[in-house]
């Protein structure tokens, strides 16, 4: 027989978002705060960086991944949150209404909120439609961290890099310090994605790095043996080497999304939601890196923390009706927009619209309101940089009904 439990709010993922939401909750007197983990430990993400700089901001202190998860659990527990460990949600319901499997078997929870946080993940292998062999070495980062920290074990010895995001060069120090020697980095543009200075690292590492290249296929009989390369003036290369690690491109964990009734954003990949973090189904909001690929573990954390917020004042019946929306759309070389619709009121919500584009792009960001510019901007921006409009500034009316972005080039 399924087992039943009743809570105030349920968070699903126990990341620097989730655990941030928990420990604010228990703060703002919410009396019942569950956490769904499914893996066998809380913290998310961050147990598998062992290096700095975790927890600045939140803490005042410059923690290890490993440290800043423990940090995070501890002081959520201490709090009084309820951190159920090994507990993977199958199913979103109406109403928060969640299916539950667990050690001890189905377990249905009714919440009269929930926060949803699962985060983001890398694409793997078969999503970038890599040719070649199938060898074992072709791995990503969390693997790879995985096998590090987790395991003790060293997955290769000399692999190929693909990509330069900021997880790029973690995982760079992460094989530095196990006394891996990758043999290059590659990236598809032009320049590296992570910002100037940061993305000078693998070469002060000794990596060599390679801008405008694209990975065709990878060799090996058991293991990698070669990777091939299609460098920017078209040739042909072939590296040398015992393993791949794909980097980034990361896309929000959202299958739960996926399979039930709230809305999916097709352009972040993660659920639609309004400026109170509110998805379609108003029971269900949304935090973190679920919104959009990728933010830091101190913007999930802060986000995670206002959102919570906001939680608390729904569940006292302070936030205004999504009765009507204005609706957000924005325009290439824009390639998504976080909230996707904002609702009239004078109650500040999330303080920024925030957006990515991807390419790199100067010009005037210009936002019109049912065809009427009401702001605009002269900016410059490259690709998977955050790229923000304050909310404040922009006058919204109750009859207003959709809001365009456009990015126009000088």
């Amino acid at each position: 027989m399924n087992r039943t439990e009743t809570t105030d709010v349920a968070i699903i993922g126990s990341g620097p978002a989730g655990l941030a939401a928990a420990i604010e909750l228990k703060r703002l007197g919410v009396a019942r705060v569950m956490v769904l983990e499914r893996e066998s430990e809380a913290g998310g993400i961050p147990r598998h960086c062992a290096h700095p700089p975790f927890g600045f901001r939140e803490y005042g202190r410059l923690l290890t991944g490993p440290a800043y998860a423990r940090f995070n659990a501890e002081t959520a527990r201490n709090a009084g949150v309820d951190i159920r460990l090994r507990h993977n949600v199958v199913s979103l319901g109406l109403l928060g209404h969640l299916e539950v499997a667990t050690p001890e078997g189905p377990l249905k929870v009714e919440a009269r909120r929930v926060l949803l946080a699962t985060g983001a993940r890398e694409t793997p292998r078969s999503a970038r439609l890599v040719g070649g062999d199938r060898p074992l070495g072709v791995i990503n980062t969390g693997a790879l961290q995985s096998y590090l920290y987790l395991q003790g074990l060293k997955p290769f010895e000399r692999p190929l890099i693909v990509g330069t995001e900021l997880v790029s060069l973690s995982s760079v120090l992460s094989c530095r310090r196990a006394g891996i020697r990758p043999v290059a980095m590659i990236e598809e543009r032009e320049r590296a994605t992570a910002r100037w200075p940061l993305s000078l690292f693998p070469k002060l590492c000794g990596v060599p790095m390679h801008f405008g290249c694209e990975l065709l296929d990878i060799q090996g009989a058991g293991r990698v043996e070669s990777a091939r390369v299609r460098q920017a003036d078209g040739s042909i290369r072939e590296f040398d080497c015992d393993g791949v690690l794909l980097t980034g491109r990361f896309t929000p964990e959202s299958s739960l999304v996926r399979l039930s009734h709230l809305h999916l954003d097709p352009a972040s990949g993660g659920p639609s939601i309004d400026q109170f973090g509110r998805c379609s189904d108003t029971s269900y909001f949304a935090a973190g890196n679920l919104l959009r690929p990728i933010e830091t573990a101190g913007w999930s954390f802060r986000e995670g923390k206002r959102i919570a917020g906001l939680i608390a004042e729904d569940l006292g019946h302070s936030l205004p009706a999504p009765n009507a929306f204005i609706t957000v759309k924005c325009s290439a070389p824009l390639k998504l927009c976080v909230p996707q619709r904002l609702v009239y009121s004078d109650r500040i919500g999330l303080q920024q619209l925030q957006l990515r584009v991807d390419q790199a792009v100067s010009g005037r960001l210009q936002v019109c309101l049912d065809g009427r510019e009401v702001w605009s901007r002269q900016t410059s921006c490259l690709p998977e940089r955050r790229l923000l409009i304050p909310l404040g500034e922009l006058p919204l009316s109750a009859s207003a009904q959709r809001l365009d972005i456009a990015f126009l080039p000088r």
